[in-house]
């Protein structure tokens, strides 16, 4: 079966957001993501930074190294302040720290990617596929209780079946072959079920 095209990888056209809700959540995810370079290129090669951005509600947001203050003063041309001039003792563990909580906070944008992916993974398996159903679920996941469910469900299904199967060789002619003895099947027969399952419903209680 030929595997479905698609338009690959597709260049976001810049332009601004019309919508107010998603504006704020994109300056949210580039402002996260610029903290994190100017982080990074202070703790690669000891540069000073400093910026400032508003949000679109006219919110300030700064961050600076060592200081905004500092920075803002060294551009400006004015003289240090004299709390600017830090033993180098000082200098060297405010650096330390520095270094560590980057180093935090790249970890924890890492778990938080990861719990975005299983996230979309589980949305994927409630949701369902277009040819999968319950049966699909992982039984390894499973617990005691949603196992006997799925074992009552497929017991269902296989009765199911077999009453298909009943009314197909009932219908055939006298004459046609490759019919099914119902009898030999491993489970009983269920005269009470008509109806094949839909994939998309779930036994009762059953969730995964």
């Amino acid at each position: 079966m030929a595997s479905k095209k698609t338009k690959g990888r597709q260049k976001i056209e810049m332009k601004e957001i019309a919508k107010e809700d998603d504006k704020l959540i994109t300056f949210s995810k580039r402002r996260s993501g610029i903290y994190k370079k100017a982080s990074e290129l202070v703790t690669l090669t000891g540069a000073e930074v400093a910026f400032v951005v508003f949000s679109p509600t006219g919110k300030p947001f700064s961050f600076g190294h060592p200081s905004i203050e500092s920075i803002s003063n060294r551009l400006l041309g004015r003289n240090p302040n004299p709390t600017d001039n830090t033993h180098p003792v000082l200098e060297a563990h405010r650096r330390m720290r520095i270094e560590e909580f980057n180093q935090l906070h790249n970890e924890v944008l890492r778990q938080l990617e990861l719990e975005k992916a299983k996230g979309k993974e589980l949305k994927v398996r409630l949701t369902g596929k277009e040819t999968s159903g319950w049966w699909d679920a992982p039984i390894e996941e499973l617990d005691v209780q949603q196992l006997l469910q799925m074992d009552a469900s497929f017991k269902d299904l296989h009765n199911n079946l077999l009453n298909k199967i009943k009314q197909l060789s009932t219908n055939a002619p006298s004459s046609s072959h490759h019919l099914v003895n119902i009898n030999q099947m491993p489970y009983s027969f269920s005269p009470n079920l008509t109806q094949l399952p839909d994939p998309s419903v779930r036994p009762p209680g059953f969730h995964y």
